[in-house]
């Protein structure tokens, strides 16, 4: 990793179609358009949260990139490839082909119209913290004064949300080196 290289947590999630083709596709062209991708979570099977009824569940993961982008530029990034791999947005919590959340980047703490970081809602969702325990377990959030696995056990597992981890495994990415 150059000098000039952050480090990038990023959420992954489908609900919607082949749910792992799409995890698997973004995983390729952010590795082409952003860095590279260091390590990943197992991949998970979540219950739909704060969603529309009758949604499908969700495939959701998280990804450790070294990237070259600024923050903003991540996030265009991510935007793009979910325009291009065919996400429409129409309202909030509609079902998807894919998501992609920017959950940290470094250490930094960014708060734009656009762009918060770390994000806002990632100490709330099971479906977030169990896949990021697995890279960074003890990686202490700057407004909360919590790790990760601190966060998680603050959750209360309810009957609305299910998280289970998929027999199949891993996402596919190549650790650099």
């Amino acid at each position: 990793m150059s000098t000039r290289d952050a480090y990038a947590y990023i959420a992954l999630g489908s609900n919607l179609g082949d749910r792992r083709d799409h995890l698997e596709r973004a995983v390729v062209l952010l590795a082409g358009e952003a860095g590279t991708c260091l390590r990943r979570s197992h991949v998970y099977d979540t219950s739909p949260l704060g969603c529309d009824p009758g949604q499908d569940n969700y495939l959701n993961a998280v990804i450790e990139m070294a990237v070259c982008l600024d923050p903003l530029d991540l996030l265009d990034a991510c935007m793009n490839i979910e325009h291009r791999m065919g996400r429409v947005r129409h309202r909030p919590n509609e079902a998807r082909l894919i998501d992609l959340d920017i959950l940290l980047y470094d250490d930094c703490v960014v708060d734009t119209p656009r762009l918060t970081l770390p994000h806002p809602r990632m100490h709330l969702r099971r479906f977030v913290l169990e896949p990021l325990a697995e890279l960074i377990p003890d990686w202490c959030h700057p407004r909360t004064r919590r790790t990760v696995l601190q966060m998680q056990s603050d959750l209360c597992t309810g009957a609305n949300e299910t998280v289970t981890r998929c027999a199949s495994g891993w996402l596919t990415c190549t650790p650099a080196g």
